[in-house]
C-alpha cells in the first residue's frame, strides 16, 4: 500500500505575495519610525522631571472636590444646549449638502461645489475654527454653536454623501421611468433609503458635540470648558478632576441612550 500523502495546513495568504516588495515596505515603515523618533526635538531630561509634576498634580486633584455644583451646573447645561441646537443645525445643512455633493445624482458642477463644502467644512479642527469664530463673533456659546455647525456639516455631509451613492439605483430609474421630477426622486427614492443612516449619523453627532462643546470652550467658545480651563489655570485640580468626572458620566449616558435608539432603528 502506497503512502498517504502528508497532511497540509492551510495558512492564510499574505497581504503582499511579493516577500520582496512586503518586507522593503515593512523596514521603510520601521526606518521612517525610527527617523521621526532621532529628529523630533524630545527633551528627555524635561519628561523625566515632568513625572514628580504629574504626580503632585494627581495628588492634588484627589479627592475631586464638587462643592461648586452650581458652577458646573450652569456650564454642562451651556454645552449640551450648544450641542443639541449645533446638532439639529448642522444635520439640516447636511443634507442639502449631502445631495449635491453624491456623484450619482448630481451633475459634476454642483458636485464639485458640494465636495468643495464638505473638504472646507473638514479642513480644520474643531479648536481651530473656534478661534475664527471667537475673534469674529465674541467669546460665549454663539461662538460654540457656530463651531459645532461646521463640525457637523463636515462630517454627517460626508458620510450621508457617500451613503447616497450607495443607494439602491433601480429605485431611482423606477421613479424617474413614472415622469417624476429631480425633487420627487430625492423624496420617493433616495430619502426612504437612506434615513436610517441619517438617524444613527444624527445621534452620533450629537454625542460627539457633546464632547466637543468641553474642547472649543477652552478657547472662549462657551460651554464647560471655559469653566474647566479657569479650573486649571487657578489651580484648583480637585475642581478640574470633578469636572471631568462629570463630564465621563454625561459621556457614558448619553452613549447608552444612544446605542438603546440605534438598537431600536435596526
Amino acid at each position: 500500500m502506497s503512502a498517504a500523502p502528508p497532511k497540509r495546513t492551510w495558512r492564510k495568504p499574505p497581504a503582499i505575495a511579493n516577500p520582496v516588495l512586503r518586507y522593503g515596505l515593512l523596514g521603510l515603515t520601521f526606518g521612517y519610525l525610527y527617523w521621526a523618533v532621532a529628529s523630533l526635538p524630545f527633551d528627555w531630561n524635561r519628561i523625566v522631571q515632568g513625572f514628580p509634576r504629574a504626580v503632585r498634580i494627581f495628588g492634588n486633584a484627589i479627592p475631586p472636590e464638587f462643592a461648586r455644583s452650581q458652577l458646573m451646573i450652569t456650564g454642562f447645561t451651556e454645552s449640551i444646549q450648544m450641542a443639541i441646537i449645533a446638532t439639529l443645525i448642522g444635520v439640516a445643512l447636511s443634507v442639502p449638502v449631502a445631495v449635491m455633493a453624491a456623484r450619482t445624482i448630481s451633475p459634476t458642477p454642483v458636485y464639485l461645489l458640494g465636495r468643495a463644502i464638505i473638504i472646507l467644512a473638514r479642513s480644520f479642527h474643531p479648536v481651530i475654527v473656534a478661534i475664527i469664530f471667537v475673534k469674529a463673533v465674541g467669546f460665549g456659546a454663539l461662538a460654540g454653536i457656530l463651531t459645532l455647525i461646521v463640525y457637523s456639516l463636515g462630517f454627517v455631509g460626508k458620510l450621508l454623501a457617500e451613503a447616497i451613492e450607495e443607494v439602491d439605483y433601480g429605485q431611482i430609474e423606477a421613479i424617474r421611468a413614472s415622469g417624476a421630477g429631480y425633487f420627487k426622486v430625492l423624496v420617493y427614492a433616495v430619502f426612504p433609503q437612506i434615513l436610517p443612516r441619517q438617524v444613527g449619523l444624527s445621534i452620533y453627532q450629537l454625542d460627539s458635540n457633546l464632547r466637543a462643546s468641553a474642547v472649543v470652550g477652552v478657547v472662549g467658545a462657551g460651554g464647560i470648558g471655559g469653566t474647566l480651563m479657569n479650573a486649571f489655570r487657578r489651580f484648583d485640580y480637585d475642581f478640574a478632576l470633578a469636572i471631568l468626572m462629570v463630564l465621563i458620566a454625561i459621556i457614558l449616558v448619553s452613549e447608552g441612550i444612544s446605542g438603546r435608539i440605534r438598537r431600536g432603528l435596526t
